[in-house]
């Protein structure tokens, strides 16, 4: 596939290629763009952004619904390429895409709901007579780098608010998965003028850096890990900032949950796309006093799960993204044995896939509870109460989002309070999202919160009008 600057498609001679995960083989290559074609990209989503900023919001909104529409319509081809290009399930690449096409519908109502608000400047000394109100103004250009792992679906919480809010866009898609969101940034170029989106492919050195420091750009929306969130939030100098670093999230079982309710969440919340989810399940607490019956029957929920080609319906687990990502969850699975847990089941890894996990006896000071664990590992911390059960979960640099099951209403409660996390579920698993809700940590999992109403107010600035009657 090519790039998309100013509304043209653009090749290169130099190309990285796109790696089917389960095959290993070759699907397509993108080009390897340069710091002058973001410089290019740049200055013609300026030059669209004022064209767009002259749309009604009636104009807008119906653009994005036509949008919305034709995305609906190529939805199922899409899905088959996030399969291809990432290795996740054709059954979750389906509803992924289902959600995305529902987030660019929620973004097209939201275009019509950019509020100001009056201001009684007459409650301030001397603000007698004045009449004031604001106004929501489009930031300008706003960059979005997005991740693998959910390729469409994170690209289209960027790049959809921002249009909304009549922002152009400049999308950086992950090198490992880049097809399927460029498909979908097509369809939504091609209701609207030159420019307002455009996708670049590349290293993340030269690209990323260009679009971090060039002061063409108002807003940097990024999804993935802390240091380069880190790196980006050091760099970019005024730059309004969105950055989602992952987590490490908590699921704490309590002796008064339903268990069978806990399994089922346990399952849904460590191996949804094989555990590289940034709200995946990467920690279960369990009370000692219910462990043993909860693992027994988490065993046996997990032996059900079926790995293999993710082109299948019936297929569970997928080979991650890559072999190395495989070794790397191996290394840390290993640590963890090495330093006295135990393995309940699983634990072999055969090329890119790893079989989900269950290991027993973790301690908090483990590096795979300590570190995000990117795989379909399932560590099991065994505590005393709901108060341990707490300062363990809070006992990390992230807190993105966090479950809890019981059926105790009191406890429940005081987890709700108690827990730091952006997001916190009373018998629910973490994983749970709707596309309308503010989704969006504290700590290390990152600062500003997605969602699209929550997006486009911050894909805005306020100006106030302030005028003198007397």
């Amino acid at each position: 596939m090519k790039a998309l600057i100013n509304g043209k498609f653009i090749d290169k001679d130099k190309k990285i290629d796109v790696i089917n995960p389960y095959t290993n083989e070759l699907i397509d290559k993108v080009p390897i763009c340069t710091r002058d074609d973001v410089k290019i990209a740049i200055s013609s989503a300026k030059k669209a952004q004022n064209i767009l900023n002259d749309f009604s919001a009636f104009k807008l909104s119906n653009a994005l619904y036509n949008a919305y529409e034709n995305l609906k319509d190529e939805q199922k081809k899409i899905a088959k390429m996030i399969t291809a290009e990432t290795g996740k399930p054709i059954k979750d690449a389906l509803f992924e895409m289902s959600r995305s096409v529902e987030t660019l519908k929620l973004a097209a109502e939201e275009s019509k709901r950019i509020y100001g608000e009056s201001i009684p400047l007459d409650a301030g000394l001397g603000g007698k007579g004045f009449f004031g109100f604001t106004q929501k103004l489009p930031l300008g250009v706003v960059a979005c780098i997005t991740p693998f792992n959910y390729p469409v679906n994170l690209a289209i919480h960027k790049v959809a608010p921002a249009i909304a809010a009549k922002n152009a866009v400049i999308l950086k898609p992950s090198i490992k998965a880049p097809l399927s969101s460029m498909m979908m940034a097509e369809i939504i170029n091609a209701e609207f003028p030159a420019g307002v989106i455009n996708t670049l492919t590349g290293r993340s050195m030269e690209i990323g850096d260009e679009l971090t420091i060039n002061n063409g750009i108002a807003k940097i929306s990024f999804t993935g890990s802390v240091p380069t969130g880190l790196m980006i939030a050091n760099n970019a100098g005024m730059k309004k900032l969105t950055l989602e670093l992952g987590g490490n999230d908590p699921l704490i079982i309590l002796k008064d949950a339903d268990i069978e309710k806990a399994v089922k969440g346990a399952i849904n919340g460590s191996y949804l796309y094989s555990g590289q989810v940034c709200m995946a399940v990467k920690r279960i607490i369990v009370d000692n006093i219910i462990a043993d019956e909860f693992i027994q029957k988490f065993v046996n929920a997990t032996k059900k799960l079926k790995l293999g080609d993710p082109s299948k319906m019936d297929t569970d687990i997928g080979p991650l993204i890559d072999e190395n990502a495989a070794k790397i969850v191996e290394s840390s699975f290993i640590s963890a044995i090495d330093n006295g847990a135990t393995v309940v089941c699983g634990g072999k890894r055969k090329g890119s896939f790893f079989e989900p996990t269950i290991i027993d006896n973790v301690s908090p000071k483990m590096d795979i509870v300590i570190n995000e664990t990117f795989g379909p590992v399932s560590p099991i911390i065994r505590v005393n109460g709901v108060e341990e059960a707490i300062s363990v979960a809070n006992n990390s640099d992230f807190a993105l989002q966090a479950g809890i099951f019981t059926e105790n209403l009191k406890e429940g409660m005081k987890c709700l309070n108690e827990v730091e996390a952006g997001t916190v579920f009373l018998n629910k698993q973490s994983t749970f999202r709707t596309d309308n809700m503010p989704f969006g940590g504290f700590k290390s999992s990152g600062i500003g919160k997605e969602g699209v109403k929550y997006a486009v107010e911050d894909m805005t600035r306020t100006k106030l009008i302030a005028i003198n009657l007397r």
